[in-house]
């Protein structure tokens, strides 16, 4: 008693029961799945999935996708009968036994079932990491060395590198776990029991506790627990803004047959698992829960590690080359690159932007497209009043002026609509005179009339002056095609007089409100009622018309549009002068986003729907992608795919701004998440830049910001790399031919720390113009190539070094070490302090660019620090001697010739690296 009935045959069970998985694995595809068996296919995913290196392409939906997508559009194409053989179920419900059996077999109905880092493995994933290993290393060599202060200086940089990262990636999980956590609310769900004769019993359940095969009963305010296969609905309409990020409603019907052209948010039949019921009520059949429904195959892609982007493999690399160089690793790399992106992070705090992730900061110097939402970033957000037409698109005062006082009597709730009205009507000099006019009533708008009326009255002296009367109005205005359904009559263009509201001038005014939207306005219908009264002179009723929506007379129509600011169309302009496309994603409908986009300068030559990219193969997908401008009707899931696209298959860095929960998936994957601080909190939790104003401009700023910190990030790698391999080889080579050590692990640490600390004005150093107008991304061929033709020349300076203090003074001898090692001392710190100098610019040092005063200021005071140790006890008890003039001397020309060679050797290598490379 009480299990699934089975007169009519399974269509797919097996012997427990369960649906069969080639079945819900392949209903209704749209196009036949490529056969995936076989050696050479497992051999080939392998291959690809080794060398995507965890990245995920967009181009196609996933398995669990595909299974999700079958098995609705299964269920909407098939008759109510026949849905209950499909989950099992029956008509009356399940039985408390067969709920408590799927309960254990499916598990808790939770949106997601993806297990989130724990504290310890996210600790694990911050500490290890190759230069981290590194400066513990070299920590335990300096205590063992009784070199305690520089021991405790790299422990403490270490500590504060992994704090950080694991605070980031700490808050990113929780924030994840947070959405995780759906809304726990009691669902009325129908069971049967009984074991002679079964009772339909109502019963509430926790929403977890909801399995597939349960019968849902549902009214205005409830959350749908799964993805349910309606039964029965009344007036139904749902609000599926969680899912599309659209505030506008859908109206859910039971008596229906989908196809498999409709788009999967567009079907009647099937309620999703986060949606809620705005009005209306009905019943249906819950058939899929848990990780099965559609909202599951959205965010369960959210909390899982992003790949690492071309800048952190790329930092990762230089540090395992550097452990060749251990002595010399440039302990301040954490620390440079976290002070510039802090210094970039704090400037953009005084443009009222909030960075929550400072490597943003970083990974917006290497944006090159930007997708964002139309509404409320390209646009105001807000209703402006167009235009009041009557039935032939003529301008006419009278659509206005019932249209005016429909807005202003109606109190039940006012609108964005009726401010906009309100404002045209006074901003443009209208005198309607509402004094003269009483409410008497009103009928509220609601989500199943989608109208509001206000009936009014106005007194007026008859002919005879022997009675007064009271004429009465009905006023109407609503969604145009719910007004036009109560209406019997149309005003003619040429007089007042009324005729019969035929079908041709139906499909007219439809046809003209289907044009206006087109053009990107909102649309809304007037319509009015005359309802007499009269009054005899004792005052007594004579006569009163029935109140109700009919056989209304056709005014007009309103027109609104949502104007784009005025300082969008400059803020996208100064982004694509730095090299960054701009591509609308949004949910809205194409023609009100070609019209926003024509207005603030985005081509709209390339569009598309997501319905439309949904028919597409993967190759046409990528393709479509890159190419499109404007993408509209877009679902979270679509909008992940595409960023997923523009990642991988266009190799771009991607910024995405939104603010709504239907946003979450694309902030989580994009390289630069930005959000709002008036958007939803789960987007504000996935976004690493928050907005306090919605201005684009604001992040133009942030672009060049992120470039002049990615710049001057480069540079402190680029000379910390030349610098450490220069050094290496040197002393190298001064090793095989000289009797001692060029230098002393103390003198050399010394010297290690001197040039570090000249190097920590770096973040407050300036770009080139040039720099910054282009987005910078990390070279694979570039860096390495840089090193082999700018290293070389440290080498040889150091080589000419070695050179003079053998020959010029015979310091190769182990009595002359002491002034060898303060020549050798000298002309390494000098070196290393004064190779910014060449590497920060392309132009010419000291003559075309002149770096900014606190790295002239560090250059300056190292250099002295380095010249006058020597000089000093200091020097002495570190094993110096006093130099001679005439080294400096030599240092002079020295320094001469390595700027000379090294800016002809630079120049050399932009020049083949450009054209060639």
């Amino acid at each position: 008693m009480g299990q699934p009935r089975s007169s009519r045959p399974s269509l797919a069970s097996n012997a427990d029961g369960r649906l069969d998985n080639s079945i819900e694995d392949g209903l209704i595809r749209r196009e036949p799945p490529p056969r995936e068996d076989g050696f050479p296919y497992m051999v080939g995913r392998l291959l690809r999935r080794f060398m995507s290196g965890g990245l995920v392409d967009g181009g196609s939906r996933t398995e669990e996708e595909e299974k999700v997508y079958s098995w609705l559009y299964a269920l909407a194409q098939s008759e109510k009968d026949l849905v209950f053989e499909y989950v099992h179920s029956t008509e009356r419900g399940l039985s408390f036994t067969e709920a408590e059996r799927r309960l254990r077999e499916n598990g808790p109905n939770a949106p997601l079932e993806y297990a989130f880092p724990s504290w310890w493995h996210l600790l694990w994933n911050a500490f290890f990491h190759p230069f981290n290993i590194i400066l513990i290393v070299l920590s335990v060599l300096s205590y063992i060395t009784s070199d305690n202060p520089n021991g405790c200086i790299m422990l403490a940089l270490v500590f504060i590198s992994v704090s950080l990262r694991f605070y980031q990636e700490h808050s990113s999980s929780k924030a994840a776990m947070k959405l995780s956590e759906f809304v726990r609310c009691p669902i009325k769900v129908q069971r049967c029991a009984g074991r002679v004769e079964q009772t339909e019993l109502i019963v509430q359940v926790d929403q977890k506790d909801v399995v597939p095969g349960d019968i849902v009963i549902f009214e205005p305010g409830d959350l749908f627990p799964g993805d349910v296969r309606l039964l029965s609905s009344k007036h139904l309409v749902v609000s599926q803004s969680s899912l599309t990020g659209e505030s506008g409603t859908t109206d859910k019907m039971a008596d229906v047959k989908e196809n498999q052209s409709t788009p999967l948010l567009d079907l009647r039949n099937i309620c999703f698992m986060g949606t809620n019921v705005v009005s209306g009520s009905g019943t249906g059949l819950v058939i899929s829960t848990g990780s099965k429904t559609y909202m599951s195959t959205m965010f369960s892609k959210i909390g899982k590690r992003k790949p690492p982007d071309d800048f952190e493999r790329g930092v990762r690399r230089i540090s395992y080359v550097l452990v060749v160089a251990c002595a010399l690793t440039p302990q301040m790399l954490p620390l440079i690159v976290n002070t510039s992106l802090a210094k970039g992070a704090l400037a953009m705090a005084k443009d009222r932007c909030v960075v929550k992730s400072i490597t943003a900061i970083r990974d917006m110097g290497s944006m090159d497209i930007l997708c964002i939402d139309k509404t409320g970033t390209l646009t105001m957000n807000r209703a402006i009043m167009v235009d009041h037409l009557d039935c032939w698109g003529v301008k006419r005062e009278k659509v206005l002026q019932f249209a005016f006082l429909n807005s202003y009597f109606k109190t039940d709730q006012k609108y964005p609509l009726d401010d906009a009205i309100l404002a045209y009507v006074y901003t443009n000099g209208y005198r309607f005179q509402p004094s003269k006019w009483t409410k008497v009533d009103e009928i509220p708008f609601d989500f199943i009339r989608r109208r509001v009326s206000v009936i009014l009255e106005i007194e007026s002296n008859s002919r005879d002056n022997k009675s007064k009367s009271s004429d009465r109005f009905m006023v109407t205005k609503g969604a145009l095609e719910e007004v036009m359904k109560v209406c019997s009559f149309i005003e003619k263009i040429d007089s007042s007089s009324t005729t019969s509201f035929s079908t041709e001038e139906y499909q007219r005014i439809l046809n003209l409100g289907e044009d206006l939207s087109n053009e990107g306005l909102r649309v809304i219908g007037v319509a009015v009622k005359r309802l007499t009264k009269v009054h005899n002179r004792r005052g007594q009723i004579k006569d009163d018309d029935e109140i109700t929506e009919s056989d209304m007379v056709f005014l007009g129509l309103i027109t609104f549009y949502d104007p784009p600011k005025d300082s969008a169309k400059q803020a996208l302009w100064r982004l694509a002068e730095k090299g960054v496309k701009a591509k609308v994603l949004t949910g809205d409908s194409l023609a009100l986003a070609i019209k926003v986009c024509q207005e603030v300068g985005i081509r709209t030559t390339h569009v598309i729907t997501g319905p439309e990219l949904e028919l597409l193969n993967q190759e046409s997908f990528h393709e479509m992608v890159q190419r499109a401008t404007v993408l509209a009707r877009l679902t979270p899931t679509q909008k992940l795919r595409v960023v997923q696209s523009l990642q991988t298959v266009g190799n771009h860095v991607v910024g995405f701004l939104g603010d709504g929960i239907n946003d979450s998936l694309a902030l989580d994957a994009a390289n630069v998440g930005i959000s709002v601080d008036s958007g939803a909190s789960v987007a504000k939790d996935f976004s690493e830049i928050i907005l306090l104003e919605k201005d684009l401009n604001v992040l133009v700023a942030g672009v060049v910001r992120g470039r002049m910190t990615y710049g001057n990030t480069m540079k402190y790698i680029k000379m910390s790399v030349i610098a450490n391999v220069g050094s290496v080889l040197s002393l190298l080579i001064a090793t095989l031919f000289l009797q001692f050590e060029p230098l002393t692990p103390k003198q050399l640490l010394v010297q290690n720390f001197l040039y570090s600390v000249g190097q920590i004005a770096i973040p407050w150093d300036k770009m080139e113009e040039d720099y910054v107008k282009t987005p910078q991304r990390w070279s694979w061929k570039g860096l390495p190539m840089f090193i082999l033709w700018n290293g070389p020349v440290c080498t040889v300076c150091d080589v000419a070094t070695l050179l003079f203090l053998w020959f010029y003074y015979r310091a190769d001898v182990v009595d002359a070490e002491v002034f060898f090692r303060s020549g050798w001392f000298v002309e390494g710190l000098l070196m290393q302090t004064l190779i910014i100098h060449l590497i920060r610019t392309e132009k010419i040092p000291f003559i075309q660019e002149i770096a900014s005063w606190p790295v002239i200021l560090s250059t300056v005071v190292i250099s002295a620090i380095g010249i006058v140790i020597p000089c000093t006890g200091i020097g002495a008890v570190m094993g110096f001697v006093r130099l001679p003039l005439s080294f400096f001397g030599f240092l002079v020309v020295l320094f001469i010739g390595y700027f000379t060679i090294g800016q002809i050797v630079k120049r050399i290598y932009i020049l083949v690296y450009r054209n060639w490379l």
